[in-house]
């Protein structure tokens, strides 16, 4: 399918501004340049309540921030569904603030309350720091969700891009290390092994806003000896058997170096047994479930995901 006119339109107006790849930024250009995915997206819906907390991660106290529904109420009646959920960057930048505009769509789009969880950044803070971090965030969710109106046994684990990652090391460590029980695991264009080779690696390398240098950059930054990249927890893949995790999710789009990647780690879970459903999106690029308001078919991922997620979570009262 030929590129989104819109995702077009947004390469070429990076391209007049010199930018053609992260690897070629500092760490703190790269953040900024994430940071402003912000100003691609639509004005944030209205929820019910928004709490800012903390959580006890592996090095110290980090923001975690709970949406609560629109249609929930501030304070709902009967326990709700929750998502965690783990925003992208590379491991190197983002932040709750740049996903809130998603989340609050999810929150909204799945009548679940959303908890979005910050983790330790590379390369301050490289490999094992963020999955242990993810890892700790969805254990205080476990313990604490159910003060806000959530169900703690009706949990389901989602991030995109790096936050993707994430999300399926943390199903692969709850499940190795008897952590709390997921419904379902919702992977968005998840970055999976720095050292697949697939066609999309070769054919996508270039132009496609994260390119193939661009995303070995970003592993380096993250990953902190060579043997972290035959970790497990690190590049989920590399699980030697993922049977017995929960069912999954796994979104892809045409235009994008890891979409083979990713979409291999579903046929993987499948093949042990795993629920595992993919959907790529034609024509679009990494990225796009942060551009809602720059391009338009942004929200066929957003439906995507909120169709998923209600359909493997039951409201506690017919559980």
């Amino acid at each position: 399918m030929a590129l989104d006119d819109h995702v077009a339109q947004l390469i070429e107006a990076l391209n007049s501004q010199g930018f053609t790849s992260f690897e070629q930024l500092s760490v703190e250009q790269a953040r900024a340049v994430i940071d402003t995915f912000t100003g691609l997206q639509a004005p944030a819906q209205d929820v019910a309540r928004v709490v800012n907390l903390t959580f006890p991660g592996g090095g110290g106290d980090l923001p975690v921030r709970i949406y609560v529904p629109a249609a929930a109420g501030p304070v709902p009646e009967t326990p709700l569904p929750v998502v965690l959920y783990f925003h992208g960057g590379g491991f190197i930048g983002g932040s709750i603030d740049v996903a809130d505009e998603p989340c609050r769509a999810v929150a909204n789009g799945t009548g679940a309350i959303v908890v979005s969880a910050e983790y330790r950044l590379a390369p301050e803070h490289r490999f094992p720091a963020a999955p242990d971090d993810a890892c700790a965030a969805l254990n205080w969710v476990a313990a604490h969700i159910a003060d806000f109106g959530g169900d703690p046994d009706n949990i389901v684990i989602a991030g995109d891009s790096a936050g993707g990652n994430l999300a399926a090391v943390t199903a692969l460590r709850a499940r190795n290390e008897a952590g709390p029980s997921l419904r379902g695991q919702v992977l968005i264009y998840p970055v999976i092994d720095p050292s697949a080779e697939f066609p999309s690696t070769r054919e996508y390398a270039e132009g496609y806003v994260i390119t193939k240098r661009g995303l070995d950059w970003f592993w380096m930054q993250y990953l902190d000896a060579p043997g972290d990249a035959s970790n497990p927890y690190a590049v989920p893949s590399r699980a030697g058997d993922p049977s017995g995790l929960p069912p999954a999710l796994v979104l892809t789009n045409e235009y994008e170096v890891g979409r083979d990647e990713a979409e291999d780690y579903a046929a993987r879970l499948e093949a042990a047994g795993v629920d595992a459903t993919v959907r790529r999106f034609d024509g679009l690029v990494h990225g796009v479930f942060w551009m809602s308001g720059a391009v338009p078919r942004s929200n066929e991922v957003l439906a995507a995901v909120c169709d998923y997620i209600g359909s493997i979570t039951v409201p506690s009262a017919v559980q």
